[in-house]
């Protein structure tokens, strides 16, 4: 039986692969997130779910059959990437901005299987339409929700999803920050059973 390991210390992740009631282990990769000088937010997610991925796979010596998971979640206003916001004031200004427009969030997935050193990626785009909103509606949602440590200041599996007219994705769980169809996709060319 092949072992997961999570390469993530994000406590979003972790709860979205107990979904697929699979046995794992997380490690947090420690993962420099800083863009390069004219990356695309669609290229650093991909980039980063790998780099996460291949640090966990080089920071100790497996002695079992290991898949690592790897995932990365960029959000993008126009070619502006959204950072998660870390406070009131970032996330009032953020929202305020992402207000009545379109921003593309991309998520990222990458498994690492140690035994065969095989690869499997994929990437998912989820378009969401913010509704206009009013400064008090803003506040309201901050002071309810305190999505402080979410890109795009909101958290779309609880109230969040108020502040939305549409959500266009083929992936409903890529917005939470793992891709779970892709992951079972790659978890099955990997040999590892899934209902």
């Amino acid at each position: 039986m092949q072992v997961l390991v999570l390469a993530s210390g994000s406590p979003h992740r972790a709860a979205m692969l107990r979904r697929l009631n699979l046995p794992f282990s997380q490690m947090s990769p420690g993962t420099d997130e800083t863009a390069g000088p004219d990356e695309l937010p669609r290229a650093l997610a991909g980039r980063l779910a790998r780099d996460k991925a291949l640090a966990v796979r080089d920071a100790r010596l497996w002695n079992e059959p290991v898949v690592i998971i790897g995932s990365d979640q960029v959000a993008a206003l126009g070619t502006a990437r959204l950072r998660k916001p870390g406070s009131e004031d970032r996330a009032r200004a953020q929202l305020a901005r992402m207000s009545g427009q379109t921003v593309h969030f991309f998520t990222a997935l990458c498994l690492v299987d140690i035994a065969t050193g095989r690869e499997f990626s994929a990437l998912d785009t989820t378009i969401v339409r913010l509704r206009r909103l009013s400064d008090a509606e803003i506040d309201q949602y901050i002071a309810i929700e305190q999505p402080l440590d979410c890109a795009g200041s909101f958290k779309v599996e609880s109230l969040g999803i108020s502040l939305f007219d549409a959500v266009d994705s083929q992936d409903p769980t890529a917005l939470v920050g793992l891709p779970l169809i892709s992951l079972c996709h790659g978890l099955r060319k990997f040999g590892i059973a899934i209902p």
